[in-house]
C-alpha cells in the first residue's frame, strides 16, 4: 500500500482547485489553451537567445544586430498570445466582491453583462488594432509594404507585431462571442 506524501496531496488539490476555478467554454478555448503552452515556449528561447549573446557581447566582444529585437518580439508576441489564453481559462482579471456575494440567478445575468462588455471591449480593440495594421503594412501609395524597425537589421517586427495583435483581438473577438452566446442559452443552474 502506497502513501501519497503530504506535498503531492496538496499539489493535485491547488490543480483541481485550479482547474474547478478556471474551467474552458468551448472547444475553441481548449485548441487556444494548447496553443498557449506551445506559444510560452517562446519566452525560453528568448531566454536562451539573450544569455548568448550576452557571453558573445562580453566573452568575444562580438554582439550582435538581432538578439534585441528578436527578444521584443518574442516576448511581446507572447503577451498578445496572453489575451486569448486568459480569456480560454476564464482567468482574467475581476472583482469578486459582488459577485461571491449574490446568488446563483444574479450571477448568472452578471455572467452575461461580463460577456458582453468583454465582447464590446474586443471589437472595439480589433477596430482599432486593424487600423493600426493597415498602416503598419502599406505605405502611402496603398501597396504591401511592413513597417521596418529602422535599426542597422531592420527587420519587419512593428509590422509583424501589429499583425499578431490584431490576430489575438480577433482571436478574442470570436471567443467573446461565443462565450455571450453561450451565457444566453445558460441558465443558472449551470453557471455555478
Amino acid at each position: 500500500m502506497s502513501e501519497k506524501s503530504p506535498q503531492s496531496t496538496d499539489i493535485t488539490e491547488v490543480l483541481e482547485t485550479v482547474e474547478d476555478v478556471s474551467p474552458e467554454r468551448n472547444g475553441l478555448d481548449r485548441l487556444i489553451s494548447r496553443g498557449a503552452r506551445g506559444a510560452a515556449w517562446m519566452i525560453l528561447f528568448a531566454m536562451g537567445i539573450s544569455v548568448v549573446e550576452v557571453f558573445l557581447r562580453y566573452g568575444f566582444n562580438s554582439p550582435t544586430s538581432w538578439v534585441h529585437e528578436t527578444v521584443v518580439f518574442l516576448v511581446a508576441t507572447s503577451f498578445a498570445l496572453g489575451g486569448p489564453a486568459a480569456l480560454a481559462k476564464n482567468s482574467h482579471i475581476r472583482v469578486k466582491v459582488l459577485y461571491d456575494n449574490v446568488g446563483p440567478r444574479m450571477r448568472h445575468w452578471m455572467d452575461r453583462f461580463n460577456d458582453l462588455v468583454i465582447l464590446g471591449f474586443c471589437i472595439t480593440m480589433s477596430y482599432a488594432a486593424f487600423h493600426l495594421f493597415w498602416r503598419a503594412s502599406h505605405n502611402p501609395m496603398g501597396d504591401w509594404q511592413l513597417e521596418r524597425s529602422g535599426t542597422s537589421w531592420n527587420p519587419p517586427i512593428p509590422g509583424l507585431l501589429k499583425g499578431i495583435i490584431l490576430f489575438a483581438l480577433l482571436l478574442m473577438t470570436v471567443q467573446a462571442l461565443l462565450h455571450f452566446i453561450q451565457s444566453l442559452r445558460a441558465t443558472p443552474e449551470e453557471r455555478t
